[in-house]
């Protein structure tokens, strides 16, 4: 399985919402900067993840985004869930094929799913508050 650019941005976003919940909005323009994405890459984003009901959006002046379930609720699998229209390897082999490739493929998929649904969106927040950065000169 290849995480796509999307689902990177999407995953990003959600982090970015959760670290910077002040119970306001977050505007789009905030994350784009502190998240080095471009606006409109980062919309495409947005829009499957409104429609999917994990962030909810904020009209006028003072407008942006929230989450809609609380981080330490919301999976990495669910984002990905939503984003991904193939996220699966069995989904790539023929259904007609009765062999050993495809129970791998079962196999993998059982094991993906049970990484990605057990990484909540607290925890991504909490690795990227306690990531260290090496410098090198």
């Amino acid at each position: 399985m290849r995480i796509s650019s999307k689902s990177k941005c999407a995953i990003l976003f959600m982090v970015d919402l959760a670290k910077y919940n002040t119970g306001e909005p977050v505007c789009l323009k905030e994350v784009a900067k502190r998240r080095q994405i471009s606006e409109k890459f980062l919309e495409q984003s947005i829009s499957i993840l409104n429609n999917a009901g994990l962030v909810r959006s904020v009209r006028g002046p003072r407008g942006g985004y929230m989450l809609n379930i609380s981080p330490s609720e919301l999976t990495v699998g669910m984002i990905l869930r939503k984003v991904e229209n193939n996220m699966f390897f069995s989904n790539s082999v023929d259904s007609d094929t009765n062999d050993v490739t495809m129970k791998v493929c079962e196999k993998l998929e059982d094991a993906i799913e049970q990484v990605v649904d057990g990484i909540c969106l607290r925890d991504l927040v909490e690795w990227e508050d306690n990531q260290v950065f090496n410098y090198y000169i």
